[in-house]
């Protein structure tokens, strides 16, 4: 296989960037997640990829919930401060506030909106886990276009 052509066919795959949050008994998280597709209408499902060994795909595991905040077309900046581990402030993580639903994870308040998943099935293989979640709930803040990796220039596969 010729690299540089796997590379560039994988990075034509389109993609938006979210904020999913997540928890266990240690506390709250949220990473930038950008691997998340519908899987069903009824019961609605999603399915989410999470690196395998992260605090958060940890947390995941361990609580069998996450949420996922629809950031909006400009928020750049705020799904960049997401790339690495954090701890919470009171009702902030990067200085964003956020609270929590039924599922305990954060739901941002600068997000477009966002929903709750309880975690239906999981599949291990490679370096990351892919969740099935059914959405519990779900909010909407406001209206607006959604966040996609082509807007940022930053690019996943290859």
């Amino acid at each position: 296989m010729d690299p540089k052509a796997k590379k560039t066919a994988l990075r034509g795959i389109t993609y938006g960037l979210y904020l999913v949050g997540t928890k266990d008994d240690s506390g709250l998280n949220a990473f930038a997640g950008n691997w998340l597709t519908q899987t069903s209408f009824e019961p609605p499902m999603v399915a989410l990829a999470a690196k395998a060994g992260t605090r958060s795909q940890q947390q995941i595991a361990a609580s069998g919930v996450f949420s996922v905040n629809v950031l909006e077309s400009g928020q750049k900046d705020m799904v960049t401060a997401f790339f690495r581990a954090l701890e919470p402030e009171k009702n902030k993580l990067a200085g964003y506030e956020f609270e929590t639903g039924e599922t305990g994870c954060p739901l941002f308040k600068d997000a477009l909106s966002w929903f709750e998943c309880k975690v239906v099935e999981k599949v291990e293989k490679g370096d990351h886990f892919i969740y099935i979640g059914e959405v519990i709930d779900a909010g909407v803040h406001r209206e607006g276009d959604p966040l996609t990796m082509k807007e940022t220039g930053f690019y996943y596969g290859g």
